[in-house]
């Protein structure tokens, strides 16, 4: 079972005690996309040949290119660092788009670069290329590119599998992409061996940490608007994340409507005051219609569906908030917000405020 070989993958990343024993049962419990033990780091001094070649290949032959190429490879930086600067040094390209990755000050990119899709350039330049800029991105909280970018290549066509899972591993977690986040972070557990402690235990918390997710409830709500908050620091406020603010707004004025339904039946709805399929405005007053396929109630009731909404009674609804009144804004609210814990609510309260200032530009 998944669960069990979860298990089994967590206390090995948490207690560095297991023997054969527990490699046979993760075996046993293996996917077919999954082979305990399969993706190894290549050994250092191979990896040096390898560049060593490839910069042969580029016609980087000279004295001052070899005396550079030994005084990367004799220092102790991790190996993924040593190819990168070895690449940076035969290829102006790939320096330029590393330099430009590390860069905070340099605009993010909106696209996956050309060159990592060359395929004029060798496996080798290529597959370490896309780990070493895609990793350089997550680290700048680009993750959508960042994830473009490790989706090229394979974990076995990388000197680093490791890196590789655990940095797309992240870039998915951040995404919200449970499913994949969950494929990644179940290769980094079992089928990588001697991948570092630090990378193994934030794959095992990651992975507890989604156990807790649930579609549309609050926690849904803070990690849709970090992503939001996220992309705006990025200056992305298109059409993608106006999509995602609209999403934000919908679920909490279903929610609103959910709270003000169970206060008016006094806890009594047949649905347990979920919106009905359609909206307010599909049936009799709010509450009173049972819908065959409710919206899941995370604040206490026990219906579930689709809980969709009348698309027309919140359009607009980021427009209509920033004109609202201080008392009206906090009348609105206040169903909503009373019944939260401290740091939802702060959260919430926040957005709201930032919407606020948006619509008074």
């Amino acid at each position: 079972m998944k669960i069990n070989r979860w298990f089994l993958a967590a206390t090995a990343a948490l207690f560095v005690t297991a023997g054969t024993s527990l490699a046979d049962t993760a075996k046993k419990a293996g996917r077919e996309d999954s082979s305990f033990g399969a993706l190894r780091a290549v050994d250092a001094s191979e990896v040096r040949k390898d560049a060593e070649a490839w910069l042969k290949s580029v016609g980087k032959t000279d004295a001052g290119t070899a005396a550079k190429m030994k005084t990367i490879w004799e220092s102790d930086r991790p190996l993924i660092d040593r190819v990168a600067a070895t690449l940076a040094l035969g290829d102006d390209a790939a320096a330029k788009l590393l330099a430009d990755g590390r860069n905070p000050d340099a605009p993010a990119p909106t696209e996956v670069p050309a060159v990592l899709k060359d395929k004029s350039k060798s496996a080798f330049f290529r597959s370490n290329l896309a780990l070493a800029y895609g990793r350089t991105l997550a680290g700048r909280k680009v993750y959508e590119e960042a994830l473009e970018s490790l989706s090229l290549v394979k974990p076995e066509e990388v000197v680093d599998p490791a890196s590789y899972l655990f940095h797309k591993a992240v870039c998915e977690y951040e995404l919200m992409l449970k499913d994949k986040a969950e494929q990644s972070i179940d290769r980094l557990l079992v089928d990588v061996t001697e991948s570092p402690e630090r990378y193994r235990m934030v794959g095992a918390l990651m992975h507890f940490d989604m156990l807790t997710w649930q579609e549309k409830d609050l926690g849904w709500i803070a990690r849709k608007m970090d992503n939001i908050q996220r992309r705006l620091d990025l200056r992305r406020g298109g059409k993608q994340t106006q999509k995602m603010q609209k999403e934000v707004l919908v679920r909490l004025d279903e929610m609103i409507k959910e709270l003000e339904n169970q206060q008016k039946c006094n806890g009594s709805c047949p649905n347990g005051g979920s919106c009905p399929s359609g909206g307010e405005g599909a049936g009799s007053s709010p509450g009173t219609d049972k819908s065959s396929n409710p919206q899941r109630d995370t604040m206490g009731g026990t219906a579930s569906g689709t809980g969709a909404v009348d698309k027309k009674k919140v359009k607009g609804s980021d427009d209509v908030w920033g004109k609202l009144q201080n008392k009206e804004r906090a009348e609105a609210t206040q169903p909503l917000t009373g019944v939260l814990p401290a740091k939802d609510k702060a959260v919430i309260e926040a957005y709201l405020r930032e919407l606020q200032k948006r619509s008074n530009k």
